[in-house]
């Protein structure tokens, strides 16, 4: 299996590295060094094993590239990454190449993630999405699986992220649902082209999904009761018709007369007091505080 993150990366250090460090030690951690190791190779398992729960340690730091083996542990014990999800592919004949894989596991590892885990404010400090795909070579043998994951980029984290949804009051879970299908819509429907004047049909159709999916979270809105809840949905009211305007702009000039104020009404620290209302978790994650504080 191939994988492969927008901006992680996952695989680890290997167990010959570990036991040849231990060179320049005392007896004693010798054999506490011996032992680490000897675990780590006792929990390899196949990459083609994981499942949705499973916690692990990546055998590598690449941000791309091939992996065949994983170190499986204990949720309660200190590791890098959790299994979040898992769905399985067309079985079509040929393989579609890894941008087209890659493209469908944009779209759908966010779902599985939200499902798992529905309040991404929650989730430990710099944990972030990554997948497992097929690569042409397993593609060959039937394997048809994407595994997608919360992976920390650095360090660790103790502990499950799943969140039974039966925890969750209906009012939060339809704030949740109607928030991650609104900023999931945002980043999926990313153009590529850094520049509207070089796909301003790419970013009209963005617009276009986005005032779709924050539609959506209106209509949810109106049935939260709450001061902070009606504010909030009072304001994403004119952001919806801000992004509308964007997907009907008839030219560039248009298209950014409409999309500042659009993009600036889905600032997440404006959703704070509403989640503060709701009993949701209340600090702006690290990377979309970076994002909007441009």
């Amino acid at each position: 299996m191939a994988f492969r993150t927008p901006s992680r990366s996952l695989r680890g250090i290997s167990t010959v590295v570990a036991l040849l460090a231990v060179g320049a030690t005392g007896c004693g951690d010798l054999v506490d060094n011996a032992k680490d190791g000897a675990k780590k190779v006792a929990r390899q398992r196949s990459v083609f094993s994981l499942e949705p729960g499973d916690c692990y340690n990546p055998n590598s730091k690449e941000a791309e590239g091939e992996t065949f083996a994983i170190e499986v542990v204990p949720c309660d014990e200190p590791h890098q990454a959790q299994v979040v999800g898992e769905f399985t592919l067309d079985k079509g004949g040929e393989f579609p190449g890894d941008e087209a894989i890659w493209a469908i596991a944009d779209q759908r590892c966010p779902v599985e993630a939200g499902k798992f885990a529905p309040d991404t404010w929650a989730l430990p400090e710099g944990v972030d999405i990554l997948y497992y795909t097929p690569t042409k070579e397993s593609w060959a043998t039937g394997d048809r699986a994407v595994s997608c994951t919360y992976t920390k980029e650095s360090g660790t984290f103790t502990g499950s992220l799943k969140v039974d949804a039966k925890s969750l009051k209906p009012e939060q879970r339809t704030y949740l649902e109607g928030a991650n299908a609104v900023y999931d819509t945002l980043w999926a429907n990313q153009p590529e082209a850094e520049n509207v004047e070089d796909d301003l049909d790419g970013y009209k159709a963005q617009a276009e999904a986005v005032a779709t999916a924050l539609d959506a979270h209106v209509k949810g809105l109106r049935g939260i009761e709450g001061t902070e809840a009606g504010k909030l949905r009072a304001q994403l009211e004119k952001t919806v018709d801000h992004w509308k305007k964007a997907a009907d702009a008839g030219d560039v000039d248009a298209f950014y007369v409409a999309y500042e104020p659009a993009f600036t009404g889905l600032d997440p620290n404006k959703t704070v007091a509403t989640r503060e209302e709701l009993g949701l978790a209340t600090t702006v994650p690290a990377d979309d505080a970076e994002v909007w504080a441009g």
